[in-house]
């Protein structure tokens, strides 16, 4: 039993005398890193953490500053990338606000019959934004090519039933029929149509509605003849 205690208390001075002696060494080696002017060949491992943190002597740092500088030329090629990106949304969508509505000045009377085809104007415009609608002509020019819905409504009230209701308008894309709307019966006092396409526009295109020759619109004491359009989507030009 004594010579089991006697081994125990050896142990543990031993234990403690390695643990003074390693402790006496690391600071040993500390001050001689703190106080060497010279460059360090540590081969790699990071001396800064290692001795009183000084930049000086951190053997890794070189491949540190060299990658933070990586780092910081990739972050402004991509700052540069989208900024150039943001300017083509920006080209590409800043007249893109296209949109407009517009309806017949109320009337008692007709328009019509006429002896060739004449394009409707619709003078009370309510909304006309990227001002691409003449009132004047009836006219819609396209600011920007793309993709655009019309719609067009025909209305006709010949007041009592056994008159003739006899109209016929058309939406015309530069001249070229895209869609009509036809009325022709003595059934009904009053009628109306409502017809809506998408058309892909170039920029310059025109397109307007036209009353038919030797037809007419009558009784709009609403302003419910309307013409409207709007751009879906644009697209660049070839």
């Amino acid at each position: 039993m004594l010579r089991m205690k006697t081994a125990l208390c050896v142990a543990m001075a031993l234990s403690l005398f390695s643990r003074a002696e390693a402790t006496a060494a690391f600071d040993l080696l500390q001050q001689a890193a703190v106080s060497y002017t010279g460059s360090l060949p540590c081969g790699g491992w990071d001396c800064e953490c290692a001795f009183g943190r000084q930049k000086s002597c951190c053997c890794i740092a070189q491949p540190l500053f060299e990658l933070e500088e990586a780092t910081f030329i990739r972050m402004v090629g991509l700052w540069e990338g989208l900024s150039h990106l943001n300017s083509q949304i920006e080209e590409l969508t800043a007249g893109c606000k296209i949109a407009f509505t517009a309806a017949m000045l109320p009337m008692s009377g007709c328009l019509g019959p006429f002896t060739s085809n004449v394009s409707i104007s619709y003078q009370s415009v309510s909304l006309n934004q990227g001002n691409g609608y003449n009132p004047a002509l009836g006219t819609f020019t396209a600011p920007h090519a793309g993709l655009y819905s019309f719609s067009f409504t025909a209305y006709s009230s010949v007041g009592s039933a056994g008159q003739r209701l006899y109209q016929k308008v058309q939406l015309m894309k530069n001249g070229q029929l895209m869609a009509s709307s036809w009325e022709d019966n003595r059934e009904d006092s009053e009628d109306s149509s409502t017809q809506t396409v998408l058309l892909q526009l170039r920029r310059g295109c025109q397109v307007y509605v036209e009353l038919m020759s030797g037809r007419q619109l009558c009784g709009d004491t609403q302003g419910q003849n309307t013409f409207s359009g709007y751009l879906v989507y644009p697209f660049s030009e070839p």
